[in-house]
């Protein structure tokens, strides 16, 4: 197994007692075993706020806890599952920071260009930041099918720019590149 970096990811697990949260800890646990050095980011569902299940994969032995927002806060309800909000979000991700070992960075995304404004977003990354996420990246939306919601624009270089440096005009901290923010 010649990988150095792996993202395990799955749909959402409503099904299970526990979401899911057995099958990703177990498979970081199996990973580490058979290749300690290797860095492993779990790109979590928001497990319904459950605690315990936030808990369980934070303490698994990852490098990255990854749980995305999706979308600005005031456009949740038209871009995610009415299930899922931005606050149950941002507090997985901050149990998630609360129940990991020191040295595990916690990471969100958004998509833009599903109608937010530019003060939105960064208001956004504001609450992010405020919330001690480690890591922040940014994609660009693309509609998988004609049943979902159109994309509202397609967002430039020069707009990723915009973010980044007023990102790294202290809004935030230190960015590591033009599509992930790195607090």
């Amino acid at each position: 197994m010649g990988l150095e970096y792996v993202v395990i990811t799955s749909v959402d697990r409503d099904d299970l007692p526990d979401q899911g949260s057995g099958h990703f800890a177990e498979t970081v646990q199996k990973l580490k075993t058979l290749k300690p050095a290797m860095l492993i980011e779990a790109l979590v569902p928001d497990f319904r706020g459950n605690s315990g299940c936030v808990e369980k994969v934070a303490k698994s032995g990852l490098d990255v806890f990854a749980h995305n927002i999706e979308t600005v806060e005031e456009l949740q309800s038209v871009v995610r599952d009415h299930r899922a909000n931005f606050k149950q979000s941002l507090d997985v991700l901050v149990m998630a920071k609360d129940y990991a070992p020191p040295g595990t960075l916690t990471k969100t995304s958004i998509m833009l260009g599903c109608g937010e404004t530019p003060d939105q977003v960064v208001k956004t990354m504001e609450k992010v930041r405020a919330a001690g996420v480690d890591v922040m990246t940014f994609g660009q939306y693309m509609r998988p099918s004609k049943r979902h919601m159109p994309v509202s624009e397609y967002i430039t270089p020069e707009a990723f720019e915009k973010y980044r440096t007023r990102h790294a005009n202290g809004i935030c901290g230190v960015s590591q590149c033009y599509y992930n923010l790195k607090f």
